[in-house]
């Protein structure tokens, strides 16, 4: 453990030849919010938004020295991995192949040319990032390429393990909470490696990828259904086997899954309130600290904000997704009769904070009657009650798709 608390040091030494170590910067807004001390560890403002430009950088550096011929390395990667390889790779001036699905938002795609210049040729390979893994490793295997693992690499792991050294010298102590992100596993098993099994420490998965929860529930990495991509830089399939190794002492209950609607909570209020602008990975540990507040009252709180990489494109559906979350909007379809003033009686049941956010014929039922899709923004979750009560007293047939998955993925 000393050789990889040194080695840490040493990875964390090494990358000021590239960047300053990022900011730890006491929020008020949550002190105060939460009756704690409360420290963000702005990897968010790292030079390409994000953590994975140190694991990417030490991994790199030590292939460099074992053999400093070396010229070629291999990542797959659609976000943020994919941008610190590319970044680095210009750093050394070796070259980069680095492989995306063909599904790529062109952002990403640009971003990450822009960051590796002449130095980064990029393979769009494949629909879904197991054919672009596939693609990748089968060009290593062939060319001898060096390939880049994200997260479950002992280098990567070390590199992600700056993050605690820095943390540790700004703050001058390592704090009473320390709360991360999980997705693949390699920021967390960096920064506990480092500070040890005494840490306390909250890990937080979204709800649509629990790979560590699996992985302590079964004893060993085990492959998860993602149910939903949103929070994309740790929605991971399956925890790394390294990385796992390095966290499966962790208990049960220190794991939280946060729902990727309440995310979007968090990323509004970021944004809106402190100016901080966060992908939805990025404000995982924020978003935990609600379900941890009494046990952080008092103490000193480090929330590491692990990215920044968040498209604007995406605003609409973090508002939509985020206003759904606190309940201030439902989808209904609506049985309506086919007869003049029969919509001027719904919408006269209405309270004056209702808004028609969507209004969608979708059929004709029977001769008399038709279906429309209909969404209602309001001010407070509480009128909807009301306005169900007095839609049923009116006669109005009214169903509630709004949590209904199926109807929603077609009809919203």
């Amino acid at each position: 453990m000393n050789d990889f608390k040194n080695n840490a040091k040493a990875a964390e030494q090494a990358m000021r030849a590239l960047f300053a170590p990022t900011p730890l910067q006491k929020n008020i807004y949550l002190s105060e919010r939460y009756g704690a001390d409360i420290w963000l560890k702005r990897e968010d403002l790292s030079p390409v938004r994000s953590y994975k430009i140190r694991g990417a950088f030490n991994a790199m550096r030590k292939a460099l020295a074992v053999d400093a011929t070396r010229r070629q390395f291999v990542c797959a990667s659609a976000g943020n991995h994919a941008q610190g390889v590319a970044y680095v790779c210009q750093h050394f001036g070796v070259e980069g192949v680095i492989f995306m699905p063909v599904t790529t938002p062109q952002q990403k795609i640009a971003k990450t040319r822009a960051f590796g210049g002449a130095n980064v040729r990029i393979e769009l390979v494949g629909d879904y990032f197991d054919e672009t893994l596939a693609a990748a490793q089968g060009f290593c295997a062939r060319e001898g390429a060096h390939f880049l693992s994200p997260f479950d690499d002992e280098d990567v792991i070390e590199g992600q393990a700056s993050v605690a050294v820095e943390m540790v010298e700004q703050l001058g102590h390592a704090p009473d909470c320390l709360v991360l992100p999980v997705g693949g596993g390699g920021l967390s098993a960096g920064m506990l490696s480092y500070l040890g099994r005494d840490q306390a420490v909250t890990l937080v998965e979204p709800v649509g990828g629990p790979s560590l929860t699996a992985a302590l529930a079964e004893g060993v990495p085990k492959t998860v259904k993602i149910e939903d991509t949103f929070v994309d830089g740790a929605a991971v399939a399956r925890i790394g086997e390294k990385t796992f190794a390095r966290l499966n002492h962790i208990k049960p209950e220190r794991v939280h899954l946060a729902p990727e609607n309440r995310i979007c909570v968090t990323i509004q209020e970021m944004l809106n309130i402190e100016g901080i602008v966060l992908e939805p990975a990025g404000a995982l540990s924020v978003d935990v600290l609600p379900e941890i507040a009494d046990e952080i009252a008092g103490k000193s709180v480090v929330c590491v904000t692990s990215g920044g990489n968040f498209d604007f494109e995406r605003l609409p559906e973090v508002k939509e997704r985020a206003m759904r979350f606190l309940g201030v909007k439902k989808y209904f379809i609506l049985r309506m009769p086919q007869r003049p003033g029969a919509l001027r009686e719904f919408l006269n049941l209405l309270g004056p904070d209702d808004d028609i956010a969507r209004f969608e014929y979708l059929k004709k039922s029977a001769r008399n009657f038709g279906s429309v899709l209909i969404g209602i923004e309001t001010k407070d979750a509480a009128h909807f009650p009301d306005l169900m009560a007095r839609i049923e007293a009116r006669g109005f047939a009214c169903r509630d798709i709004t949590n209904d998955e199926v109807l929603a993925e077609f009809l919203i």
